[in-house]
């Protein structure tokens, strides 16, 4: 008889459960990224910005600063960066950027890094080089893009975009790279994608990007290598809604150029570019 009488003190300490809102309170739904379309998006026909590099003497001021230094750069490399017209020059209708095997600076090498930061930053849009790389082991050219803000913070946080990049101990393997906080390659979900292109060396090849909210896609001579989609995430996958710039440069050894060793004898090592041009993206 006892547990007859306690049946309606439970049956109430469960209903003021219930009506504390403890167990039927509507639950917020899952978070779902927006869908990622892609709208189709074209691009002007004519360049917003570029340089033909039709003029002689040091690379037109208005469109590129130096990168100078010699602390290895985060790669361990082997060069100096100089604002020296021997290590970066315009004629005969190319930039050359020359890396020169001499001591300065207590390195063993000297080369350039050009940038249009603050001169060229841009924000979606077709990114094209017509250029020659350099020949021999050590030798590291790339073609790239930075952001300019770091507005998600430091690499790889705000991304990096490798329109080209070579090493010369792989003869005429290029290779299209993007870098983001959750992929690149020192958590081995590096983005990327190669291709060897005939002559490299010896003849003038197009790199070119095109950058647009949807995707990022890379091309050699016209021809589609790499995309890499907005998976719609956020930053840390997709920091390329901001700022970037141009970098044009010859590391030498490293981290990845140097990882056969370098031919002292391939030195001065050229390369040489024929123009770089942007095209604004015509928006949808």
């Amino acid at each position: 008889m006892k547990a007859i009488h306690y049946i309606p003190v439970l049956l109430m300490g469960i209903n003021i459960l219930a009506c504390g809102g403890k167990t039927n309170d509507p639950q917020p739904p899952p978070y779902i990224p927006p869908t990622q379309v892609d709208k189709g998006w074209t691009f002007e026909t004519n360049p917003t910005w570029a340089d033909e590099f039709g003029y002689t003497g040091l690379p037109d001021n208005t469109k590129w600063g130096y990168d100078t230094g010699g602390d290895g750069w985060g790669n361990n490399e082997l060069q100096y960066y100089t604002t020296r017209s021997e290590n970066a020059s315009v004629g005969n209708g190319l930039l050359t950027i020359t890396a020169i095997k001499e001591t300065f600076q207590n390195r063993g090498y000297t080369s350039a890094r050009l940038v249009s930061k603050g001169k060229g930053d841009f924000l979606y849009g077709r990114f094209e080089v017509k250029a020659k790389l350099p020949k021999g082991r050590g030798t590291w050219p790339a073609i790239w893009m930075l952001p300019t803000d770091w507005a998600y913070g430091g690499w790889p946080k705000s991304g990096e975009i490798d329109i080209m990049e070579h090493v010369g101990y792989d003869p005429n393997m290029v290779h299209i790279s993007v870098h983001t906080e959750s992929y690149n390659h020192s958590i081995n979900t590096q983005k990327s994608a190669k291709r060897t292109v005939e002559k490299a060396m010896e003849e003038f090849h197009v790199y070119r990007v095109d950058w647009t909210p949807y995707a990022i896609r890379g091309y050699i001579d016209g021809l589609l290598l790499f995309t890499f989609t907005n998976e719609g995430t956020g930053g840390p996958a997709w920091p390329f809604d901001k700022r970037f710039h141009f970098l044009l440069n010859i590391a030498v050894g490293g981290n990845w150029g140097g990882v056969q060793g370098v031919d002292e004898t391939v030195f001065p090592a050229k390369f040489e570019i024929d123009y770089v041009r942007v095209y604004k993206m015509i928006d949808k």
